[in-house]
């Protein structure tokens, strides 16, 4: 369980992130059109998983701008942008805002991305939800880097997840 603050105030998450040099484990995740994406839908690329509470808050919203921006530099790198919205909030938002380097994948059904990862906010207003992190996968699959961003409303080291790629 990984203690973090929301505005200060202590909140955990339901355990601890993977270890780096661990092989990631396959997930379920639906996209846009609501078909299932897994981890092996990617393999032979290099993974940016930027997860977090909602699309609907500044700071979530601000680290997809910044991914998207980044991620169109980066060779055999995709982004892939995780949280418990619905897949058509986060169609919303990337399309309003012109966004097309990142990829949207929801949990929205079961969350169990966040349980399986130890992620999932366990306790406060915000139980359930994704706290922020950073993963970088490897295009074999095994984590490089990961980031558990201690304040929720704090912005994720963008420079540190694209360092490990």
């Amino acid at each position: 369980m990984a203690a973090i603050t929301l505005g200060g105030n202590p909140i955990n998450t339901s355990g601890e992130l993977p270890k780096v040099g661990s092989k990631a484990m396959d997930f379920k995740l639906v996209k846009s059109d609501l078909s299932i994406a897994t981890l092996s839908d990617f393999s032979g690329s290099k993974l940016v998983l930027n997860i977090f509470p909602s699309i609907d808050t500044g700071t979530c919203a601000t680290s997809v701008r910044k991914f998207n921006e980044k991620a169109s530099a980066l060779p055999n790198t995709k982004v892939l942008c995780v949280s418990r919205d619905l897949p058509f909030a986060q169609s919303r938002f990337c399309g309003a805002e012109g966004l097309k380097n990142v990829i949207n994948l929801s949990d929205f059904n079961t969350g169990a991305f966040g349980k399986d990862y130890g992620l999932e906010i366990s306790d406060s207003v915000l139980r359930g939800l994704h706290s922020r992190v950073i993963i970088v996968i490897d295009e074999n699959g095994v984590i490089l880097h990961t980031e558990q961003v201690g304040e929720i409303a704090n912005e994720p080291n963008y420079e540190g997840a694209l360092a490990a790629i």
